[in-house]
């Protein structure tokens, strides 16, 4: 064998059958890399900083502070009285329509039961033999053994003793009720407020143990001066301002106007929230801005000029969108609008949005119609 062989093959040969081997390797090694699955990309949700749409271009901005109450509350209390022999639930814990909250000691209840049945009793027995006495003096006067007045006096004491049936019976009856009411039940889904009474306490019936409240609906609490009362009308879009904690600002609506006047010549005026929120409780204090004195026949809101986006026609200056968050789907609904004028750096929009509207106000280039997103912060 020579240099240029190996094992019997020419050196040349050997040379292009490596090279052939080794582009079957490149080759299969691309086609396998084609066949993997492409890395699954995950698309990241956006997070925008939003506006609820509640001040009027018309009408003077008013603000006034408030109170959150509860639209369902309830104060409960036992039907009888009693000593508590627990009590289930206390401050700030929720629970469930039919729930027992708290219980009396039921021992007196359960006796004046038992005695309830043993006066009945009596009672039945005494008009079993009232019944056989009366039967015997009619038989007898049917035959004019007796007297009528003998008759006539074992019937009325018969019915007497029937009578005396029907009030034991009663008296059962109620001891069986009272001894159902040691148990206080929840007439709602709610939270307590107030516990009133303490564990081994004596209660007097229709003393108050809880204050509850229904979860869900909330209301702020308003005093408005005589001068302004005149302005306000049933369903005036508000914006109620939460001052503490990351709640923000929530929509609302009057609900409720007072007719008579309380101490300092105001009137109570009541403002529903229109958004739920958990972080919502009575008793926080919040800033609600009403616009009054708005006579325009054309309803317009100012909204950020950073809200708008441009149309697409530059000749319609006054033409274009703003995305709207829908909080059903978390996407965004591109709306079209139309703006007559700026004031304050705010855009008066009189056509494409309405009070409680939830925008978008910074980033909206970026967004389109239908994409999903979360809220950043609210104002």
């Amino acid at each position: 064998m020579t240099l240029n062989t190996i094992r019997g093959t020419p050196w040349p040969r050997y040379r292009l059958r490596l090279g052939l081997v080794a582009a079957v390797l490149v080759v299969s090694g691309g086609l396998a890399a084609c066949e993997e699955e492409p890395p699954q990309v995950f698309e990241q949700v956006r997070a925008i900083k939003t506006i609820t749409v509640s001040e009027r271009a018309s009408g003077q901005l008013r603000k006034f502070p408030g109170v959150v109450e509860a639209v369902d509350t309830s104060a409960l209390s036992f039907e009888v009285a009693g000593n508590v022999k627990e009590l289930k639930v206390d401050v700030g814990d929720r629970f469930k329509r039919g729930e027992v909250l708290a219980v009396l000691d039921e021992q007196t209840f359960a006796l004046n039961v038992e005695a309830a049945e043993a006066a009945l009793g009596r009672a039945r027995a005494d008009e079993a033999e009232k019944k056989t006495e009366f039967e015997r003096q009619d038989a007898l006067y049917r035959k004019d053994w007796v007297a009528k007045s003998a008759q006539e006096q074992a019937l009325a004491a018969y019915e007497s003793a029937r009578n005396q049936v029907r009030y034991r019976t009663s008296e059962l009856n109620l001891a069986r009720r009272d001894l159902g009411k040691t148990e206080l039940i929840a007439p709602l889904d709610g939270v307590v407020a107030n516990r009133n009474v303490d564990a081994f306490a004596e209660i007097s019936r229709g003393q108050t143990i809880f204050d509850v409240y229904a979860e869900g609906a909330m209301e702020v609490k308003i005093a408005i001066p005589e001068g302004s009362v005149r302005d306000l009308y049933l369903g005036l879009p508000a914006e109620v301002r939460f001052l503490t904690g990351q709640i923000g600002s929530l929509p609302g609506r009057v609900s409720e106007i007072g007719t008579q006047a309380e101490a300092g010549n105001v009137f109570p005026v009541k403002v529903a929230i229109l958004a739920q929120n958990a972080s919502a409780l009575p008793g926080m204090t919040t800033e609600v801005s009403l616009i009054l004195g708005g006579n325009d026949t054309t309803t317009s809101y100012l909204v950020p000029i950073s809200a708008i986006a441009p149309g697409s026609d530059p000749k319609a200056v006054q033409q274009g969108y703003v995305f709207v968050f829908d909080p059903e789907t978390s996407a965004v609904r591109k709306m079209p609008v139309k703006a007559d004028g700026v004031r304050d750096n705010m855009a008066v929009i009189t056509e494409g949005v309405s009070a409680g509207d939830v925008v978008a106000i910074a980033g909206v280039s970026f967004l389109s119609d239908g994409q999903e997103v979360k809220l950043l912060s609210q104002r």
